[in-house]
């Protein structure tokens, strides 16, 4: 039987990113319109991507996700159509929304790729929401459907055992006699501190962490950031993956990277860690392996449902109380009216999430 459902249609909301090498420049400026990043550092990012063919993964692994989720939930009678957009490259969010419209879909659940709140992994994705579904009502065409954001789920029970598993994996890369207690390094992507002082961006990462780390049975481990983009005279999360490594005394541990800040492999995974951290461990005689991301991960897609089920219970009037573990409550389903505010005079991330 299938379950209630008050919504008629998921939409799955990303970042984007070029699927070729002629996408990476528009693509680039979309993203950087009206923020304070130096044109020279966006031809920087550009010619990163071009070691990859001009392309992010991160379209193909969301599409990815969705087949799976679409499965997942078909199978828990979910009849839910998923829907796919992006702030800032094709399939774009306002013509995913009038899609919508035209198909008669009046109420939507959306998830946001991004687990933690911030104002660019949060907020700002529902400011882009609200500017996309005026946008389509100015029109005259008809109304644009009614969205509501699945909450933030750092310390969802399922987001850690999928990320204690990923640990675990790449535990088994690592050389026999250092697998017993190596440590985790943990990674998310930098923001200003401006940016950082206004959410629960960094609490929420650490405790990420710890949750993580305890789930592994490992006892050491740390917190860095990545891929900083601003301007230098801005201050941003630190300390950098790379400076971290350098500044360890000798004998230095294995270690596992562990890119929480982020659900996919992309660009930022690719280069700045794989290719960039990974040759600094290489010069520094550092055993260092990196942890995939949840991606679509079998876990990661029933922890997705599990959410989306919660959601829909509430909906209905259900008494279903959120999954939550660690020393936070579970993050409520409405943001509260000041939380994670654009910061003035923003820098911003130049690839993709």
């Amino acid at each position: 039987m299938s379950q209630p459902v008050p919504y008629d249609a998921l939409l799955v909301l990303s970042f984007g990113g070029p699927e070729g090498p002629a996408d990476v420049l528009p693509f680039l400026e979309n993203v950087l319109r009206g923020r304070n990043v130096p044109r020279q550092r966006m031809l920087e990012v550009a010619e990163h991507y071009q070691h990859f063919g001009g392309k992010s993964p991160l379209n193909d692994q969301n599409r990815e996700l969705i087949r799976a989720l679409s499965k997942e939930l078909g199978r828990r009678g979910v009849d839910l159509p998923i829907y796919f957009g992006n702030r800032n490259w094709h399939p774009l969010l306002t013509d995913t929304l009038e899609q919508m419209r035209r198909d008669g879909r009046r109420r939507v659940l959306a998830y946001v790729t991004s687990a933690f709140s911030s104002y660019s992994g949060c907020r700002q994705y529902l400011e882009d929401l609200e500017r996309a579904r005026g946008e389509i009502t100015a029109r005259g065409e008809g109304d644009a459907p009614r969205i509501d954001k699945l909450r933030v789920f750092f310390n969802h029970p399922g987001f850690i055992e999928t990320l204690v598993q990923r640990v675990n994996e790449a535990r088994q890369q690592l050389p026999a006699d250092v697998q017993t207690a190596p440590m985790l390094l943990f990674t998310a992507h930098s923001v200003p501190q401006s940016m950082a002082a206004t959410s629960d961006y960094v609490a929420q990462l650490r405790e990420t962490s710890r949750l993580v780390a305890q789930g592994a049975g490992l006892t050491r481990f740390d917190l860095v950031y990545q891929s900083r983009s601003g301007p230098p005279t801005q201050p941003w999360l630190e300390p950098d993956v790379c400076d971290y490594l350098r500044a360890l005394p000798e004998p230095r541990p294995a270690m596992i990277l562990v890119p929480i800040g982020f659900l996919s492999d992309h660009l930022e995974v690719m280069f700045d860690l794989d290719q960039e951290a990974a040759q600094c461990a290489k010069e520094l005689g550092i055993s260092m392996v990196r942890s995939l991301t949840p991606g679509a991960s079998p876990r990661f897609v029933l922890t997705l449902a599990d959410l989306i089920q919660e959601r829909i219970a509430q909906e209905n009037g259900e008494a279903v109380a959120p999954l939550a573990i660690g020393k936070f409550p579970a993050r409520g389903n409405e943001c509260a009216a000041g939380c994670c505010p654009s910061p003035g005079g923003r820098g911003g991330t130049v690839r993709d999430h």
